[in-house]
């Protein structure tokens, strides 16, 4: 039997964005790919992000959070699901302001409102090695591919823990992101896959975005393809660094802070419920 048995767990969203946290921090637990997506099978419990918390790595943190993919692959960063870590952690005390390690690195997170919070997602990657790609491109704000749609040939890239191509557009609406999504997240110039966006520049202060997550599928929300998107947009001179963000699941505040280059993203969370995973759940699940 697996050991995740009768463990409870939080379902939560931040902006639609699909979340599970799954608290196991003091046991030797972990989280296998095939669990990861037993989890997404049962009925009610679909996802895009599972976030683990295991006791702290680092003196000074929290936890360490590991996030797992509907598909069970591994994700560097993801800022809609820190947002639900934070209110999880800040619920037992009156502290405002937590810290958590990611494979990303260190996230400090703090409290905006009851259930609304501000993550600090570290500065972006922008060179062709840290994204990556697979040449070695000396200006990452547009990049040639070769696909067969040309209004999605010269994407702006960035990492914001995990690597984004971002298509900026007249009208999202005129591009079938659920048929090229999977093609764009496997072309060869991405050989970890990419993140990939389509973006509307409305304003000097407002994007409107639709994401293909690279491991999930379309998604509600992303907040790391949103951080992404406002530093390409703002490399290209399309936006001012402090820019609002609209997905189909509602609005995201992006800072890229110039005084130090960090990008800070500022949302709400919503808990759906509380459950226990039930045991049959993982029958078959290595």
């Amino acid at each position: 039997m697996s050991k995740l048995a009768g463990r409870p767990f939080f379902k939560m969203n931040g902006l639609g964005n699909e979340i599970i946290l799954l608290d196991l921090r003091d046991t030797p637990c972990a989280v296998s790919s095939a669990e990861a997506r037993a989890i997404h099978r049962a009925p009610g419990l679909a996802y895009d992000q599972l976030m683990v918390l295991h006791d702290a790595r680092t003196p000074g943190t929290d936890a360490f959070v590991r996030i797992l993919n509907n598909d069970g692959s591994e994700s560097g960063a993801c800022g809609n699901g820190t947002r639900c870590v934070a209110w999880l952690l800040m619920r037992a005390d009156a502290r405002d302001m937590i810290q958590v390690e990611t494979v990303r690195g260190l996230l400090e997170c703090r409290r905006e409102g009851a259930l609304s919070f501000t993550v600090d997602m570290g500065e972006p990657l922008l060179g062709a090695r840290d994204i990556p790609l697979r040449d070695d491109i000396a200006d990452t704000r547009r990049v040639a591919l070769d696909f067969d749609v040309p209004a999605l040939t010269h994407p702006a890239v960035a990492n914001m823990g995990n690597p984004h191509a971002i298509f900026f557009v007249d009208d999202i609406a005129a591009h079938d992101l659920a048929a090229h999504g999977p093609r764009l997240e496997h072309h060869a110039m991405f050989p970890a896959r990419a993140n990939i966006s389509l973006a509307r520049v409305a304003a000097r202060d407002h994007i409107e975005l639709k994401v293909w997550e690279r491991g999930v599928g379309l998604t509600q929300a992303c907040g790391s393809a949103a951080c992404a998107a406002v530093v390409c947009a703002a490399r290209l001179g399309l936006t001012q660094r402090a820019v609002r963000v609209t997905l189909p699941g509602g609005d995201l505040l992006i800072d890229w802070r110039e005084s130090d280059g960090h990008v800070l993203m500022t949302g709400p969370v919503e808990l759906e419920f509380e459950g226990v995973f039930a045991p049959d759940l993982f029958q078959g699940a290595a």
